[in-house]
Protein backbone atom coordinates (compact mmCIF):
# COMPACT_ATOMS: atom_id res chain seq x y z
CA UNK A 1 0.00 0.00 0.00
CA UNK A 2 1.34 3.45 -0.94
CA UNK A 3 1.92 5.96 1.83
CA UNK A 4 -0.67 8.75 1.68
CA UNK A 5 -1.02 12.10 3.43
CA UNK A 6 -4.40 13.87 3.41
CA UNK A 7 -4.44 17.59 4.23
CA UNK A 8 -7.62 19.12 5.62
CA UNK A 9 -8.08 22.52 3.94
CA UNK A 10 -10.22 25.24 5.53
CA UNK A 11 -10.58 28.95 6.35
CA UNK A 12 -9.78 31.71 3.82
CA UNK A 13 -7.36 31.54 0.92
CA UNK A 14 -4.29 32.68 2.88
CA UNK A 15 -4.79 29.96 5.48
CA UNK A 16 -5.50 27.40 2.77
CA UNK A 17 -2.12 28.18 1.22
CA UNK A 18 -0.29 27.67 4.51
CA UNK A 19 -2.04 24.34 5.02
CA UNK A 20 -1.19 23.16 1.53
CA UNK A 21 2.43 24.36 1.61
CA UNK A 22 3.17 22.60 4.91
CA UNK A 23 1.55 19.35 3.75
CA UNK A 24 3.38 19.52 0.43
CA UNK A 25 6.74 19.85 2.17
CA UNK A 26 5.98 16.87 4.42
CA UNK A 27 4.89 14.72 1.49
CA UNK A 28 8.18 15.42 -0.27
CA UNK A 29 10.31 15.04 2.84
CA UNK A 30 8.84 11.66 3.81
CA UNK A 31 7.88 10.38 0.35
CA UNK A 32 4.11 10.35 0.77
CA UNK A 33 1.42 10.82 -1.89
CA UNK A 34 -0.43 14.02 -1.02
CA UNK A 35 -4.21 14.27 -1.30
CA UNK A 36 -6.20 17.45 -0.72
CA UNK A 37 -9.45 17.33 1.24
CA UNK A 38 -11.37 20.25 -0.23
CA UNK A 39 -14.63 19.71 1.69
CA UNK A 40 -14.32 18.57 5.31
CA UNK A 41 -12.87 21.85 6.58
CA UNK A 42 -15.85 23.78 5.21
CA UNK A 43 -18.62 21.52 6.51
CA UNK A 44 -19.40 23.93 9.40
CA UNK A 45 -20.16 27.19 7.64
CA UNK A 46 -19.69 29.89 10.25
CA UNK A 47 -18.32 32.13 7.51
CA UNK A 48 -18.82 32.35 3.77
CA UNK A 49 -15.62 30.42 3.12
CA UNK A 50 -15.01 27.95 0.31
CA UNK A 51 -12.17 26.01 -1.29
CA UNK A 52 -10.09 28.41 -3.40
CA UNK A 53 -6.84 26.57 -4.14
CA UNK A 54 -8.28 25.56 -7.51
CA UNK A 55 -7.20 28.93 -8.94
CA UNK A 56 -3.62 27.61 -8.86
CA UNK A 57 -1.88 24.96 -10.98
CA UNK A 58 -1.59 22.59 -8.03
CA UNK A 59 -0.79 19.09 -9.33
CA UNK A 60 -1.93 17.12 -6.27
CA UNK A 61 -5.33 15.43 -6.60
CA UNK A 62 -8.44 15.92 -4.48
CA UNK A 63 -8.78 12.98 -2.12
CA UNK A 64 -11.43 10.29 -2.73
CA UNK A 65 -14.81 10.76 -1.09
CA UNK A 66 -14.21 7.80 1.23
CA UNK A 67 -11.26 9.58 2.85
CA UNK A 68 -13.18 12.77 3.67
CA UNK A 69 -14.93 13.69 6.92
CA UNK A 70 -17.43 15.94 5.19
CA UNK A 71 -20.64 15.31 7.13
CA UNK A 72 -21.68 15.03 10.77
CA UNK A 73 -21.50 11.22 10.90
CA UNK A 74 -18.05 11.09 9.31
CA UNK A 75 -16.91 13.87 11.62
CA UNK A 76 -17.88 11.77 14.65
CA UNK A 77 -15.68 9.02 13.22
CA UNK A 78 -12.85 11.54 12.85
CA UNK A 79 -13.17 12.61 16.48
CA UNK A 80 -13.14 8.97 17.59
CA UNK A 81 -10.01 8.22 15.56
CA UNK A 82 -8.27 11.28 17.00
CA UNK A 83 -9.19 10.14 20.53
CA UNK A 84 -7.75 6.67 19.84
CA UNK A 85 -4.56 8.35 18.60
CA UNK A 86 -3.85 9.43 22.18
CA UNK A 87 -3.28 5.80 23.14
CA UNK A 88 -1.32 4.39 20.18
CA UNK A 89 2.21 5.00 18.90
CA UNK A 90 1.50 4.93 15.14
CA UNK A 91 -0.71 8.00 15.15
CA UNK A 92 -2.84 8.75 12.11
CA UNK A 93 -3.39 12.46 12.73
CA UNK A 94 -0.83 15.27 12.81
CA UNK A 95 -2.14 18.29 14.69
CA UNK A 96 -0.47 21.65 15.06
CA UNK A 97 0.77 22.15 18.63
CA UNK A 98 -1.00 24.99 20.48
CA UNK A 99 0.11 26.20 23.92
CA UNK A 100 -2.09 27.22 26.85
CA UNK A 101 -2.28 30.78 25.52
CA UNK A 102 -3.52 29.50 22.13
CA UNK A 103 -0.18 30.47 20.60
CA UNK A 104 1.82 28.46 18.07
CA UNK A 105 5.37 28.50 16.77
CA UNK A 106 7.45 26.57 14.30
CA UNK A 107 7.91 23.00 15.56
CA UNK A 108 9.60 20.64 13.12
CA UNK A 109 7.63 17.50 12.28
CA UNK A 110 10.33 14.85 12.42
CA UNK A 111 8.43 11.74 11.34
CA UNK A 112 5.23 10.29 9.91
CA UNK A 113 4.44 6.90 11.39
CA UNK A 114 1.39 5.47 9.63
CA UNK A 115 0.78 4.41 6.04
CA UNK A 116 -2.22 6.72 5.86
CA UNK A 117 -1.91 10.08 7.64
CA UNK A 118 -4.15 13.10 8.11
CA UNK A 119 -2.80 16.57 8.86
CA UNK A 120 -4.76 19.46 10.38
CA UNK A 121 -3.77 22.95 11.48
CA UNK A 122 -2.70 26.33 10.12
CA UNK A 123 1.14 26.12 10.22
CA UNK A 124 1.50 29.84 9.49
CA UNK A 125 5.26 30.08 9.05
CA UNK A 126 7.48 29.70 6.01
CA UNK A 127 9.85 27.66 8.20
CA UNK A 128 7.60 24.68 7.53
CA UNK A 129 8.11 24.80 3.77
CA UNK A 130 11.05 27.11 3.02
CA UNK A 131 13.15 24.19 1.70
CA UNK A 132 10.57 23.63 -1.07
CA UNK A 133 10.11 27.27 -2.07
CA UNK A 134 11.01 26.76 -5.74
CA UNK A 135 8.60 23.86 -6.20
CA UNK A 136 5.80 25.63 -4.35
CA UNK A 137 6.10 28.80 -6.42
CA UNK A 138 5.79 26.69 -9.56
CA UNK A 139 2.75 24.82 -8.21
CA UNK A 140 1.11 28.06 -7.07
CA UNK A 141 1.06 29.85 -10.40
CA UNK A 142 -2.37 31.14 -11.39
CA UNK A 143 -4.10 29.05 -14.05
CA UNK A 144 -3.64 30.82 -17.38
CA UNK A 145 -7.31 30.67 -18.34
CA UNK A 146 -8.22 32.66 -15.21
CA UNK A 147 -5.99 35.60 -16.13
CA UNK A 148 -7.68 38.48 -17.97
CA UNK A 149 -4.96 40.16 -20.00
CA UNK A 150 -7.32 43.08 -20.61
CA UNK A 151 -7.36 43.96 -16.92
CA UNK A 152 -6.70 47.75 -16.73
CA UNK A 153 -4.39 47.47 -13.72
CA UNK A 154 -1.78 45.27 -15.44
CA UNK A 155 -0.01 48.01 -17.38
CA UNK A 156 -0.39 50.51 -14.55
CA UNK A 157 1.50 48.18 -12.22
CA UNK A 158 4.10 47.15 -14.78
CA UNK A 159 4.89 50.70 -15.87
CA UNK A 160 5.21 52.21 -12.39
CA UNK A 161 7.43 51.84 -9.35
CA UNK A 162 4.64 49.80 -7.84
CA UNK A 163 4.09 49.11 -4.16
CA UNK A 164 1.29 46.77 -3.07
CA UNK A 165 -0.75 47.57 0.07
CA UNK A 166 -3.49 45.52 1.70
CA UNK A 167 -6.00 47.06 4.11
CA UNK A 168 -8.22 44.72 6.07
CA UNK A 169 -11.57 45.86 7.44
CA UNK A 170 -13.51 44.12 10.26
CA UNK A 171 -10.77 41.70 11.19
CA UNK A 172 -12.41 40.69 14.49
CA UNK A 173 -16.08 40.94 13.53
CA UNK A 174 -16.09 39.46 10.01
CA UNK A 175 -17.33 36.16 11.45
CA UNK A 176 -21.10 36.47 11.88
CA UNK A 177 -20.79 34.86 15.33
CA UNK A 178 -18.29 37.49 16.50
CA UNK A 179 -20.21 40.71 15.92
CA UNK A 180 -20.08 42.02 19.49
CA UNK A 181 -19.35 45.47 20.92
CA UNK A 182 -15.95 44.33 22.20
CA UNK A 183 -14.93 42.99 18.79
CA UNK A 184 -16.09 46.19 17.13
CA UNK A 185 -13.80 48.11 19.50
CA UNK A 186 -10.93 45.75 18.59
CA UNK A 187 -11.63 46.44 14.91
CA UNK A 188 -11.27 50.18 15.48
CA UNK A 189 -7.95 49.79 17.33
CA UNK A 190 -6.66 47.37 14.69
CA UNK A 191 -7.58 49.70 11.83
CA UNK A 192 -5.94 52.67 13.56
CA UNK A 193 -2.74 50.64 14.04
CA UNK A 194 -2.97 49.51 10.42
CA UNK A 195 -3.22 53.05 9.04
CA UNK A 196 -0.31 54.17 11.24
CA UNK A 197 1.81 51.29 9.97
CA UNK A 198 0.94 51.99 6.34
CA UNK A 199 1.76 55.68 6.72
CA UNK A 200 5.15 54.83 8.23
CA UNK A 201 5.77 52.46 5.34
CA UNK A 202 4.74 54.99 2.69
CA UNK A 203 7.25 57.44 4.15
CA UNK A 204 9.91 54.71 3.92
CA UNK A 205 9.22 54.10 0.23
CA UNK A 206 8.78 57.79 -0.57
CA UNK A 207 12.32 58.32 0.72
CA UNK A 208 13.77 55.25 -0.96
CA UNK A 209 12.09 54.99 -4.37
CA UNK A 210 11.76 57.33 -7.30
CA UNK A 211 8.11 58.31 -7.68
CA UNK A 212 6.51 55.19 -6.11
CA UNK A 213 2.89 54.42 -6.91
CA UNK A 214 0.81 52.62 -4.31
CA UNK A 215 -1.77 50.01 -5.34
CA UNK A 216 -4.25 49.29 -2.58
CA UNK A 217 -6.30 46.14 -2.06
CA UNK A 218 -9.05 46.04 0.56
CA UNK A 219 -12.10 43.98 1.44
CA UNK A 220 -13.89 47.33 1.96
CA UNK A 221 -12.21 50.09 -0.11
CA UNK A 222 -14.79 52.76 0.73
CA UNK A 223 -13.76 52.66 4.38
CA UNK A 224 -10.16 53.61 3.59
CA UNK A 225 -10.30 55.94 0.58
CA UNK A 226 -10.47 59.04 2.77
CA UNK A 227 -6.90 58.30 3.95
CA UNK A 228 -5.44 58.05 0.43
CA UNK A 229 -6.96 60.77 -1.75
CA UNK A 230 -4.10 61.57 -4.15
CA UNK A 231 -5.03 59.75 -7.37
CA UNK A 232 -1.57 60.42 -8.80
CA UNK A 233 -0.05 58.44 -5.96
CA UNK A 234 -2.70 55.90 -4.90
CA UNK A 235 -4.83 53.48 -6.90
CA UNK A 236 -7.44 51.24 -5.29
CA UNK A 237 -7.75 47.83 -6.95
CA UNK A 238 -11.46 47.07 -7.23
CA UNK A 239 -13.86 44.62 -8.86
CA UNK A 240 -11.32 41.82 -9.13
CA UNK A 241 -11.55 38.13 -8.29
CA UNK A 242 -9.02 36.07 -6.31
CA UNK A 243 -7.17 34.82 -9.37
CA UNK A 244 -6.62 38.31 -10.76
CA UNK A 245 -5.65 39.67 -7.34
CA UNK A 246 -2.88 37.11 -7.05
CA UNK A 247 -1.79 37.63 -10.62
CA UNK A 248 -1.48 41.37 -10.00
CA UNK A 249 0.45 40.69 -6.79
CA UNK A 250 2.96 38.80 -8.93
CA UNK A 251 3.57 41.95 -11.02
CA UNK A 252 4.19 44.35 -8.13
CA UNK A 253 7.74 45.44 -7.42
CA UNK A 254 7.47 46.02 -3.65
CA UNK A 255 5.12 45.36 -0.74
CA UNK A 256 3.77 47.00 2.35
CA UNK A 257 2.59 43.63 3.59
CA UNK A 258 -0.75 43.90 5.34
CA UNK A 259 -1.43 41.99 8.57
CA UNK A 260 -3.29 39.24 6.73
CA UNK A 261 -2.41 35.80 5.44
CA UNK A 262 -3.91 36.79 2.08
CA UNK A 263 -1.38 39.56 1.43
CA UNK A 264 1.44 37.58 3.11
CA UNK A 265 1.11 35.05 0.31
CA UNK A 266 0.88 37.70 -2.39
CA UNK A 267 4.25 39.04 -1.24
CA UNK A 268 5.86 35.63 -0.66
CA UNK A 269 4.94 34.24 -4.07
CA UNK A 270 6.15 37.35 -5.89
CA UNK A 271 9.40 36.45 -7.69
CA UNK A 272 10.92 39.89 -8.11
CA UNK A 273 14.42 39.30 -6.71
CA UNK A 274 14.80 43.00 -5.88
CA UNK A 275 11.50 43.41 -4.06
CA UNK A 276 11.36 45.11 -0.68
CA UNK A 277 8.81 43.71 1.74
CA UNK A 278 7.86 45.78 4.78
CA UNK A 279 5.84 44.30 7.60
CA UNK A 280 4.36 45.80 10.79
CA UNK A 281 6.58 45.72 13.86
CA UNK A 282 3.57 46.00 16.17
CA UNK A 283 0.89 43.82 14.53
CA UNK A 284 0.83 40.04 14.15
CA UNK A 285 -2.44 38.75 12.63
CA UNK A 286 -1.42 35.16 13.36
CA UNK A 287 -1.19 33.12 16.55
CA UNK A 288 2.17 31.88 15.24
CA UNK A 289 5.11 33.83 16.64
CA UNK A 290 7.18 32.84 13.56
CA UNK A 291 4.62 34.29 11.14
CA UNK A 292 6.84 37.01 9.63
CA UNK A 293 9.86 35.97 7.50
CA UNK A 294 13.15 37.22 8.98
CA UNK A 295 14.16 39.07 5.81
CA UNK A 296 11.02 41.26 5.69
CA UNK A 297 11.76 44.68 7.17
CA UNK A 298 9.81 45.58 10.33
CA UNK A 299 8.42 49.12 10.30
Amino acid sequence: MKKTLIVRIGEGLGNQLFMYANAYSLSKKFDYILYIDDESGFSKKRRSRSYNLDIFDIPEPICPEKLKFNNSIKNLKRKSLKLIDNFISNKRFINEKIDNNKQTKFVEISELKSIQMYIEGHYESELYFKNYETDLKKNLEIKHDLISNNNPYINLIKQSNSVSIHLRKNRYSEDLNNQSASNNEKDILFENDLINYVNRSIKYFDDKLNNPHYFIWSNEPSAFKKFFLDSNKFTFIENNNLAMDFYLFSLCKNFIVGPSTFHWWGAWLNENTKKICLRPIDINPSNNKDFWPDYWIPI
